[in-house]
């Protein structure tokens, strides 16, 4: 039977009698009941009820060439008629995860040509910590295992990607983290900067974070610093311009390996294939996922520096890591078709010099006066806007008010998919978006900030 055979009630009652969601309060989703997603075309998507909501977060961070591509049901499907899954253990491999590597080295930066495959960015950064561990025992440093990340980052949810991030909700559920990670403050200068400190004095500060961290552990004990470019999860915190070029100086200062985690910001986000490209960031390695495949199939890709692979096939052995999915001969050639037309339309050049300039002009106009807006941030297709309750002091809410969230439910109510993280609302639409949806973007969230603004204020 297909779900058309049930009602939307009949569709919700089996949600709740059988999933478990992600990232969820059960009790309070049963309560409520799940909105069911039927459908999607372009850049919007289509629940049960037949309300047809522009998508603001390119469904989880990833769909970036927009939904109904026939083109990736097509690739996916002469794959599945021609070998629908073979592993790459045994000395055997099949032809998509090669070509699709192939691809991945000519677009990344250029000391990265090679890859490692998993199915989600949380697979990819446990790789990526076994992985950098892994180099330097090789190299007769087993004690250089200390992993420098950031408070508020997000590097997956498996325990090894719970350990890796910042976000103390999560760490509160671990019950026992990875060992040898440690997290210095975020680059996040409307929450963190001093009265009076510039932007570049702020970002040369938190980078010293890092250095700090580093001197206090020794740097011979100290395998890597890990960083998404642009926080996602944590609220699309952008840091500013001298940031990463003084923690890659760091790094480089005390041999300290440089990981990149792009599971957000790959693939045409930022107006470059890599984030990594748009801040002149030179990583050992970049985690990749989302929007490989515009999350028509789920595939991770870890690219891996020329430094480290030489170390593994030269001195390594056997490298007893992988997963029964590595390389998915399907969801690589999903990846490989995307990419392609990532490529073909022209969409990370869209972003660079048209709809990432538009978008922040766009914000800018409609929103960043609002009584209720303290900052609008942007950079190409990613957007953050911050809810407060007064402008000057920066003062939030209450935290029982939940700003954002009533934001969120007014835009959700008024057509548009955003969403809520903390006292923020962020933004990361489909890479297709053109300055016609970004104007009825933006009329949507303004219409749900006034509504919003009025609830707030009563209950205040």
């Amino acid at each position: 039977m297909t779900f058309q055979n049930y009602s939307h009630e009949q569709l919700k009652a089996l949600d709740a009698a059988h999933h478990l969601h992600p990232f969820t309060d059960h009790g309070d989703l049963r309560a409520a009941g799940s909105r069911i997603i039927t459908g999607a075309d372009g850049a919007y998507i289509i629940d049960a009820d037949g309300n047809r909501l522009l998508d603001a977060m390119a469904g989880l961070w990833c769909v970036n060439i927009g939904y109904g591509r026939t083109e990736l049901a097509d690739a996916a499907h002469k794959q599945m008629c021609e070998l629908p899954y073979y592993n790459s253990f045994f000395r055997c491999t099949t032809p998509t995860p090669v070509l699709l590597a192939k691809k991945l080295a000519e677009i990344a930066p250029p000391h990265l040509n090679q890859v490692f495959y998993g199915s989600s960015g949380s697979e990819s950064n446990d790789t990526a910590l076994r992985l950098v561990r892994h180099f330097w025992a090789l190299e007769g440093k087993p004690e250089k295992n200390r992993i420098i990340s950031r408070n508020m980052a997000y590097h997956g949810s498996t325990i090894a990607g719970t350990s890796l991030g910042g976000l103390d909700v999560m760490h509160r559920q671990l019950y026992g983290a990875v060992p040898n990670i440690v997290h210095v403050m975020t680059p996040y200068a409307y929450g963190l900067a001093e009265p009076g400190e510039s932007d570049q004095d702020f970002g040369l500060r938190a980078a010293r974070a890092v250095e700090d961290a580093i001197l206090e552990a020794g740097a011979d004990k100290v395998a890597a610093f890990i960083g998404e470019p642009i926080q996602g999860a944590g609220g699309v915190k952008m840091p500013p311009a001298s940031y990463w070029p003084e923690v890659q100086r760091i790094c480089r200062k005390y041999d300290v390996l440089l990981m990149l985690d792009e599971v957000i910001t790959a693939f045409g986000r930022t107006g470059e294939w890599f984030a990594a490209q748009s801040m002149g960031i030179e990583p050992d390695t970049i985690t990749t996922a989302k929007a490989l495949t515009s999350g028509y199939q789920p595939l991770s890709a870890l690219l891996v520096s020329d430094r480290i692979a030489a170390t593994l096939a030269e001195k390594g052995g056997e490298f007893f890591h992988g997963y029964t999915y590595s390389g998915h001969p399907v969801a690589c050639a999903v990846a490989l078709k995307n990419l392609e037309i990532i490529e073909n339309e022209g969409l990370i050049e869209r972003a660079r010099d048209d709809t990432g300039p538009y978008l922040k002009e766009a914000l800018e106009t409609s929103v960043s006066g609002h009584g209720i807006v303290g900052e609008v941030r942007t950079f190409g297709l990613l957007g953050a806007i911050e809810i407060v309750s007064d402008k000057d002091s920066r003062t939030r809410f209450a935290e029982h008010l939940k700003a954002s969230e009533c934001v969120r439910d007014h835009a959700i109510d008024n057509g548009l998919m955003m969403r809520a993280v903390g006292d923020t609302m962020i933004l990361s639409p489909p890479l297709i978006w053109t300055r016609e949806t970004i104007d009825l973007a933006c009329a949507r969230i303004a219409g749900a900030l006034d509504l919003a603004e009025k609830e707030l204020r009563k209950a205040q």
